[in-house]
């Protein structure tokens, strides 16, 4: 009857409805648009009176492949309330300029390039982390100076000043320079400090220092301003963001994965900024404390001011689909004769939770879960648990498997003794069939009172199917989306729990397991909804091709289980028990 295919129906829609909804977000999603014509600047928090608007620095992009250069990356932020104003924009015949100088920073987690031209993060390697499963010697490189992919991490100070060139002075495009152009993170050693160091000739020196740590993704940019002057200085310092749009699709074939930027505020913890928003209008936000984040598939970089401050947030849309997301800090006067120091933390890296957490507030957020990150948080906890004593992901999911379904066994139970039931009433079904011919209200009528006679509720296998639903997106978000699945292996052939089955055993196997599940339900007696739920497996199969190995592990294992709980309560049914 069309009530004993419902619970499957019901499955079969949600999952293929999230399909769909996952497509259209890749094919209708936020794409890269066209160059503009001009560049805008983001307003600011109240700076004194004689600040002026910072002039734009952003001429056409290099070829693709070429790197970009600091004369191209981005506009300083502006310290000035009427910064709406287009800015000037350098002709296209402006000479292209070439990185200052690199210093190569090599920690035991990471390898930077730093440009001293501004300080610039131009580059960075994880060196935990292999570019793919076929190429383990090179390292993934989440920053990057080379287009079309750009994704660079900027640093600067604003100065307080009606000079243009002196509000220019200290920006990412200032010259520095450093005593030397390699720095490593010795044995032993916890803490390495990259210094640049700037002057003005006037009494205004500068001192930029990196400061990594072992084992971190952290780290702290400080700038400590002797001031040798007779009159006060003021500056306030900003970290940024620039990166192109780029197609992403995370390495797993169709499915989608955001990436973009974030914003934290306590209002709202983790409010998504797209290019599509970025292109539309510059972000302006005033918030105290909070974060921004560019993230990525796995990976991300976010940068962190002081919590106790208002610091003002904002996005600047550039040429050639280049965007600027960044947070500029409230301006700090250093009054003559003494040192101040302006400062402000970032993290670049993977997205682990953990360290994230202890980063900042919300940061563990940037895992994107979805709307069902209640779900699949405790999941991920629970699984990292279990991979902490078992030692390998693919057992680990095995394990979660079996205890998800130890605590759906009583409803499972519940749904397959109702299943049961009503494959023990097939014959008569078949014969009210044959009785009633076409009167489909008659038939029914005559159903209804077979199930009511025989204390069947035709209705009861949907609700355990029905609320395993959210936790199987949940377990898809978590495994799609948790870096520490990215490359880990299994066993035999399964190297890569975050990708697909490379010969399609596991999505077989599941498409077996669900035609093994068919034959232990009633059958359909209507011969179309039989074809229906015979093709079912098949259309399943298909899509499961290209689903991270990890979560049709999780399905063929609970599959299988589900198949021995349903085995053993049919047959006690068909044999007069209950």
């Amino acid at each position: 009857s069309p009530e004993q295919l419902r619970p499957m129906l019901f499955l079969a829609l949600a999952f293929v409805l999230f399909l769909m909804w996952q497509q259209w977000q890749e094919d209708y999603g936020p794409k890269p648009v066209a160059p503009a014509a001009e560049t805008a600047a983001p307003a600011s928090q109240q700076a004194p009176a004689q600040a002026t608007d910072t002039p734009a620095d952003a001429p056409a992009a290099p070829a693709q492949g070429a790197p970009a250069t600091a004369a191209e990356t981005a506009e300083v932020p502006s310290a000035s309330p009427v910064a709406n104003a287009a800015p000037d924009t350098p002709t296209t015949s402006a000479p292209v300029e070439e990185p200052n100088s690199l210093i190569q920073v090599t920690t035991d987690v990471i390898r930077a390039s730093i440009d001293t031209r501004g300080g610039t993060l131009r580059g960075m390697e994880l060196l935990k982390y292999p570019l793919s499963t076929q190429d383990k010697e090179q390292s993934f490189k989440l920053l990057n100076d080379q287009l079309p992919d750009l994704f660079m991490a900027q640093t600067g100070l604003v100065v307080d000043s009606q000079d243009a060139e002196k509000k220019r002075q200290l920006s990412h495009h200032a010259v520095m320079r450093a005593e030397q152009n390699s720095f490593t993170l010795a044995e032993g050693q916890d803490e390495l400090e990259v210094v640049l160091k700037w002057s003005d000739g006037a009494g205004i020196t500068v001192r930029k220092i990196y400061v990594f740590t072992r084992d971190k993704y952290v780290f702290d940019v400080r700038y400590e301003v002797e001031n040798a002057t007779s009159a006060a200085w003021s500056a306030s310092m900003y970290g940024q963001f620039l990166r192109t749009q780029v197609v992403q699709d995370g390495g797993i074939g169709f499915i989608y994965t955001y990436t973009g930027g974030i914003l934290n505020s306590e209002d709202q913890p983790y409010e998504k900024i797209e290019f599509s928003d970025m292109a539309d209008r510059n972000l302006q936000r005033d918030i105290k404390g909070g974060w921004v984040a560019m993230i990525q598939h796995y990976f991300g970089g976010a940068w962190i001011p002081s919590t106790d401050e208002v610091n003002h947030y904002y996005s600047i849309k550039l040429k050639d689909a280049r965007y600027v997301l960044g947070v500029r800090a409230p301006f700090k006067t250093v009054a003559p004769g003494t040192t101040g120091t302006l400062s402000m933390r970032a993290y670049i890296g993977p997205k682990i939770q953990g360290r994230m957490l202890e980063a900042a507030p919300g940061l563990e957020r940037t895992v994107d879960y979805g709307w069902l990150w209640l779900i699949a948080h405790p999941l991920f906890l629970g699984l990292s648990l279990i991979q902490s004593i078992i030692g390998n992901w693919g057992w680990s999911i095995i394990v979660l498997t079996l205890l998800i379904k130890l605590a759906f066994f009583h409803l499972s139970a519940a749904s397959y003794k109702s299943m049961a039931r009503m494959r023990k009433l097939q014959p008569r079904m078949v014969q009210l069939r044959e009785r009633y011919g076409d009167d489909r209200q008659k038939m029914n009528q005559a159903m209804m009172e077979l199930y009511k006679t025989e204390k069947i509720n035709p209705l009861g296998g949907c609700l355990p199917i029905l609320v395993q639903i959210p936790v199987f997106i949940s377990l898809y978000w978590m495994l799609l989306e948790s870096v520490e699945l990215r490359h880990a292996p299994f066993m035999f052939w399964l190297t890569d729990l975050a990708s697909h089955d490379p010969y399609f055993v596991l999505p077989i196997l599941m498409g077996a397991s669900m035609i093994v599940q068919q034959k232990l339900n009633p059958t359909p007696p209507d011969p179309m909804q039989a074809k229906v739920m015979m093709a079912l497996p098949f259309v399943f199969t298909f899509f499961f091709l290209w689903f991270p190995s990890g979560l049709v592990l999780y399905w063929v294992v609970n599959n299988i289980l589900s198949i021995a709980q349903q085995w053993v309560i049919t047959r006690r049914i068909e044999q007069g028990g209950d």
